[in-house]
């Protein structure tokens, strides 16, 4: 579960705002492919996706996490602040891929969650 706890720890600092200690998980040239949306290469692309987006830290449950070589899958919900301040919710299922301790890769499958 090595891999899992980095992503865990990574996620502690996205909680609490930390958003520079975060990016330090992240390899430089890290892709991350949210499906039917967007695709991000290279941390300075992550960095901008982060600013744009989280306009107040995400507040998000991990509920399960399965971890494979180098890769770990995890599902669970999080909710994002929008422009009127309010939060929208989603769940989501994200598979991770490692290399040397640090996240190089991410495949997001994001669905807002109807009230």
């Amino acid at each position: 579960m090595k891999n899992t706890s980095i992503l865990v720890n990574a996620n502690e600092h996205v909680k609490k705002g930390e958003y520079e200690a975060y990016l330090s998980y992240l390899t430089e040239d890290t892709k991350w492919v949210f499906v039917g949306e967007r695709t991000l290469l290279g941390k300075q692309a992550v960095r901008q996706y982060i600013k744009e987006f989280y306009l107040a830290p995400p507040v998000f449950d991990m509920e399960k996490a399965i971890e494979q070589g180098e890769f770990v899958t995890a599902t669970g919900s999080i909710a994002l602040k929008n422009v009127n301040g309010e939060y929208d919710h989603y769940i989501y299922c994200d598979i991770w891929r490692f290399d040397n301790g640090k996240i190089a890769e991410l495949k997001a499958f994001v669905i807002e969650k109807k009230p």
